[in-house]
């Protein structure tokens, strides 16, 4: 605090000191408005997203591969992407939503005999569905063969993708 002492001009002098209540006041409010609000904005779920690198998959020969990409609607010999309709592959083979759920059942049935029963089931012997699905394809493709593939009795379905230009891979222990 300032103390004026003597006779500085009189009273008709211009004061050269800024008033700084108001500019304390508004900056008090402002201060206590983004207090009650940046904790509201900053609400989020707490998530563990994924790295970027990718885990290399080990190919066994029961896994089932499958492809899909929205159907060549034009004949131009490429997928459409506004196409609703799909083309799965089971391996190189064409199959449809029915031949697809059959294979599957038919998998797994096989499975089961050739282990000598349904007791003798792993984790190390049971296969896995692998999917590539294109770029351009509708999700509804993609969850159909999901659901179809969870319905036929497969427990463990997975991904292929191409990996980012300079990714690593994850190290295994």
């Amino acid at each position: 605090m300032a103390m004026s002492v003597g006779d500085s001009g009189g009273e008709d002098a211009p004061m050269s000191e800024i008033n700084t209540t108001p500019l304390v006041d508004i900056m008090l409010v402002l201060l206590i408005i983004f207090l009650i609000t940046v904790p509201v904005v900053l609400e989020t779920v707490n998530l563990k997203l994924p790295d970027v690198a990718f885990e290399p998959t080990t190919t066994k020969p029961e896994n089932v591969l499958l492809s899909i990409r929205s159907a060549d609607t034009d004949g131009d010999g490429e997928p459409n992407a506004d196409s609703s309709a799909c083309e799965v592959y089971w391996g190189q083979a064409p199959v449809d939503s029915k031949q697809l759920l059959e294979r599957g059942q038919a998998k797994l049935e096989k499975l089961i005999e050739d282990i000598g029963g349904v007791q003798n089931i792993t984790e190390e012997n049971f296969p896995e569905v692998h999917i590539r699905g294109d770029v351009n394809t509708p999700y509804q493709c993609i969850g159909g063969v999901i659901y179809t593939m969870q319905y036929a009795g497969f427990q463990k379905i997975g991904f292929i993708s191409e990996p980012a230009p300079g990714s690593g891979t994850v190290g295994r222990l």
